[in-house]
């Protein structure tokens, strides 16, 4: 055993894909004390994002004032790399974990998620990359755009911002007067799902529930995302409902591509060729990745998959540590996934096990380093 790659997600709600690396890392050196182990803690543009490229590229973490999805003021984080790129999670700004029960999705705004962006941008950032899992919104963006000079005007005239539950009132939407920094920067959304902007499968229906909503309100929010949909395509020459993934982050993938002309790519491989993911594989004998759960939505552009695919394409073989698996998963091996082991050693429920995640994760290691020496790998 020559060189591993350690490229896992985060298990999230337990630990960080950084801890995670930690821990592997000092099993398998107590077992190869000198094989080469080099760390790249990954995500896929949710939690975890900015801590791993941070981590990956020697950047820094910001923190500033900003509105959460109730406007109250509260301080977020995001990343400043070494290049003057800027890693935003929207889950900073207007997470889920920030309103709890006091929820109203249809009354909440993404105005602090342009904060952060503002903020980045005042500090001479011309690469902006924005992660948007995890949000507690359905407003398209609209708040984010208004933060950043965007104008939404409704049948009076006049100029408001918009939430989920107003997206109706929306008859014109001027771009002009946006914040000139912004026109100089380029942006890029992360995104896991390919969910359209509206319908059955869009933004209201398929998350609008998670975050609150009920029947009522997710047919209303839907709604709105249609009519803003509508408007955007007559005023800004834009068809959001065509390009899959503009429902993430309540249609915040669709908005900042209409508002800001960003990118959405998967957030796996903006983090892979962030980090030069390609050049670190070579030579590698093993990698190791993993997440907290693998299961069939999993072959849908996640963390682990995305590892995997680089890794097939050079011939090195993939263990995924996992914290769980799901059923109907059989598919995964053809995605370049060697063995999948999970860390659940004795069989218990979530909230049990992961208070002991980080030790079975070490045995679990330690278990394959003990098969790989009786091996001779």
């Amino acid at each position: 055993m020559n060189k591993l790659v350690l490229a896992p997600d985060s298990f999230k709600g337990t630990m960080s894909a950084v801890t995670i690396c930690k821990l592997m890392r000092e099993v398998i050196i107590s077992h190869y004390p000198n094989a080469e182990v080099i760390s790249v803690p990954i995500a896929d543009g949710g939690e975890g994002s900015v801590e791993a490229f941070v981590t990956a590229q020697n950047g820094r973490y910001v923190n500033c004032k900003v509105n959460d999805p109730h406007w109250n003021e509260i301080s977020a984080t995001y990343g400043l790399l070494p290049d003057e790129t800027a890693i935003i999670e929207v889950a900073a700004a207007i997470g889920l974990p920030l309103v709890y029960e006091t929820h109203d999705v249809g009354a909440a705004t993404t105005f602090g998620v342009g904060q952060l962006i503002e903020d980045a941008i005042s500090k001479g950032c011309k690469n902006i990359i924005i992660g948007l899992g995890g949000s507690s919104t359905n407003d398209g963006g609209t708040g984010a755009a208004a933060a950043l000079g965007v104008k939404f005007f409704n049948k009076n005239g006049e100029a408001f911002i918009p939430v989920g539950q107003t997206l109706d009132q929306i008859v014109h939407i001027d771009v002009s007067q946006i914040k000139p920094e912004v026109k100089t920067c380029k942006f890029v959304s992360m995104c896991d799902v390919d969910n359209p902007f509206f319908g059955i499968k869009g933004a209201a229906y398929v998350y609008g529930p998670q975050k609150g909503a009920n029947e009522e309100m997710v047919k209303l929010l839907d709604s709105g995302l249609h009519h803003l949909a509508d408007v955007i395509k007559s005023d800004l020459g834009l068809e959001v409902q065509n390009i899959p993934g503009t429902g993430a982050a309540g249609g915040m993938g669709g908005g900042l591509m209409a508002f800001l002309g960003s990118e959405l790519q998967k957030g796996i491989e903006v983090v892979l060729d962030l980090v030069k993911f390609d050049e670190v594989l070579e030579n590698t004998d093993f990698v190791f990745t993993g997440e907290g759960r693998l299961d069939s939505q999993s072959l849908d552009g996640k963390a682990v998959i995305g590892v995997s695919h680089r890794a097939k394409m050079k011939g090195i073989p993939v263990i995924a540590i996992v914290g769980d698996i799901g059923n109907n998963i059989l598919n995964i091996y053809d995605e370049g996934i060697t063995g999948i082991f999970s860390i659940n050693r004795v069989a218990i429920h979530y909230q049990q096990s992961k208070k002991r995640a980080a030790e079975d994760l070490v045995l679990t290691v330690d278990n394959l380093m003990r098969l790989f020496k009786r091996l001779e790998l």
